[in-house]
């Protein structure tokens, strides 16, 4: 690492060469306001103007965000030229800004309010133009409001970044500049993930999760037996929404606060990751032992799913036919634990706790059955918390309920990080396989946050393969596409990182977490991993197949993996070329 000497504010520093000079202030202890740039303090548009600084020698202002370090530079923040620019221009982004913040989805999260308090803007300098505005709710997940764009670039480059599609960019020219997809056309009628990548980096309310709460706040005046069931990605991040630092577990509150918001059963997802294993671990060992189409690409991630019958039609005879583990649950919940409970299926109403905006798209899919009948993110549970009075602090450890569906085991647990799935499909594998348990229990090989890893599990004989990412699976896909892939199993996940890193998680910006680690955006996700792999490693089971509940669903209903039963209710199929998102919400 070249070290260079920088002079911030008259005091001396050395930093890295390849750092931006927004880069080095944050390290040195500055924070510099910047709306476009947030990839690690990397921007490659420099469209907000907002961090400018004054560099001695340097002709004008320059944009920190894209300017690099160099050895003697001299830079000043506060000065009164600097100053008065950066306000200049957060004034001018608040003249043509949407202004009901009190009525915002973002309202507490915003960036837009946080960095005109730092550089003192005022509201009404400027009178903005009458751009056209575009209020899209068409496509199940995602929303976007052009009326509080502030066209900053962060949606166009996530995207690009993370799946590698573009379906976002400027469209229109001047002060009719807006961010769409092309001919601004809505979501609902392009190749869109509905992963929520852009969601997460949007620093104002232009794009936000369609929000489910008011169906279940019906459903429970209804009197309908809701049944919510949290996904393991949850419980790894949930803290945060309540002040908590990146990597405090959740899951005892969480529960806690689920109880008292008056749900009928909760449940851990967990339950239906098991099941999962079951299927899909199985369905992989038919395809070995008879031939059948290899490798096998995993399902769980409706990001992924969309993506492949867009862009990669050709591997739907790849992709494991088993539904993701909250729709498997959604199925038994409304089946077998209403048998048990002889409640009549029409009085279950399934809500899914999910760290994912794809997932409000997968329950509403005519091949899903209306297994789960609404979708809340991560962010919504905790509006729901907070607006219902309860102190996140106060509140005790409590446990899931446990009735027939409330066992789950370690393998379950880290299906919320890329490589989960995988390694939990390996533990159930070589049992059936073998015979034997893994000794080791963890198969440390395919375990890490890189986008693209590979695998050869030496006692099974056969090559694995986990990507995280469209970017990052694409060349995967096309090494299965042209029959050229040397793997058995495959796992995809839509999001970099994976569900930890999900479209519906809590925010994670640097300028709103100004007490948490400068390098936060390099390690929030290892954060939120280490809580799986550790509530993993205190789980007395640790493979999906020991899971006694798991036993008993077979034992007493199921009959076996991949039975005509399973089939029917566990399993999917997938659609080249399929038809574009019901119109209206």
């Amino acid at each position: 690492m070249a070290l260079v000497n920088i002079k911030i504010e008259g005091r001396d520093y050395q930093v890295d060469s390849s750092l931006t000079v927004l880069e080095a202030c944050r390290k040195c202890g500055y924070e510099i306001p910047s709306l476009c740039a947030f990839n690690h303090g990397k921007c490659s548009r420099a469209s907000c103007r907002v961090c400018l600084v004054e560099i001695k020698g340097a002709r004008g202002l320059c944009a920190s965000c894209v300017y690099p370090v160099n050895e003697g530079m001299e830079i000043s923040i506060s000065s009164q030229k600097a100053v008065e620019a950066r306000r200049a221009s957060v004034e001018l982004i608040l003249s043509n800004h949407e202004k009901n913040c009190l009525q915002c989805p973002k309202n507490g999260h915003c960036e837009l309010l946080h960095v005109a308090e730092m550089v003192g803007a005022r509201e009404g300098k400027y009178i903005g133009a009458m751009t056209p505005k575009t209020y899209d709710e068409v496509a199940p997940g995602i929303i976007r409001n052009t009326a509080k764009c502030i066209l900053c670039g962060r949606c166009i480059e996530r995207c690009k970044e993370a799946q590698g599609i573009s379906i976002l960019g400027f469209e229109n020219r001047g002060f009719n500049t807006i961010v769409a997809p092309v001919q601004n056309r809505s979501f609902a009628n392009v190749p869109c993930m509905q992963c929520g990548q852009c969601v997460n980096v949007c620093p104002v309310g232009a794009l936000m999760e369609h929000s489910e709460i008011d169906k279940v706040d019906a459903a429970m005046k209804a009197g309908k037996k809701v049944i919510v069931q949290t996904a393991p990605a949850v419980r790894a991040a949930i803290a945060e929404e309540f002040g908590e630092k990146i990597g405090t577990p959740g899951t005892g509150k969480m529960v806690a606060a689920l109880h008292r918001l008056g749900f009928f059963r909760v449940f851990d997802v967990n339950f239906g990751a098991d099941l999962t294993i079951m299927e899909e671990g199985y369905e992989l060992i038919h395809r070995i032992k008879n031939g059948g189409v290899l490798p096998q690409i995993t399902s769980c991630s409706p990001g992924w799913i969309n993506y492949m019958e867009y862009f990669y039609p050709e591997v739907i005879p790849n992709v494991s036919t088993c539904k993701s583990p909250h729709m498997m649950q959604g199925a038994i919940t409304k089946t077998y634990f209403a048998k048990a409970h002889d409640i009549d299926p029409k009085d279950i109403f399934v809500v899914s706790i999910m760290p994912c905006t794809a997932k409000k798209f997968e329950r509403q899919r005519p091949e899903m059955d209306q297994d789960v009948d609404a979708v809340l993110t991560t962010r919504e549970l905790a509006k729901m918390i907070k607006r219902s009075g309860i102190n996140w602090q106060k509140l005790p450890e409590e446990e899931f309920d446990q009735d027939l569906l409330g066992e789950y085991s370690g393998a379950g647990v880290i299906f919320g990080v890329t490589g989960g799935v995988m390694e939990a499909a390996l533990r159930t594998a070589y049992f059936v396989l073998t015979g034997k348990e893994y000794d080791k229990i963890v198969f440390e090989n395919v375990r890490g946050l890189e986008g693209v890893r590979e695998a050869e599990i030496k006692e099974l004989g056969i090559k694995v393969a986990i990507a995280s990412g469209m970017k990052n699976a694409s060349k995967l896909i096309q090494e299965v596409k042209e029959g050229k892939s040397p793997y058995a199993f495959i796992e995809i996940m839509g999001c970099p990182g994976g569900c930890i890193n999900g479209g519906g998680q809590p925010y994670v910006l640097p300028s709103l977490l100004p007490n948490e680690d400068d390098d936060i955006l390099d390690t929030y996700r290892q954060k939120r991993a280490a809580v799986l792999y550790s509530e993993d490693e205190r789980q007395v089971i640790r493979q999906s197949h020991n899971n006694k509940d798991i036993q008993k669903l077979y034992k007493d209903f199921l009959g076996e993996p991949l039975s005509e039963l399973s089939e029917e209710l566990l399993h999917t199929h997938y659609n080249a070329n399929r038809e574009k998102y019901p119109e209206g919400k």
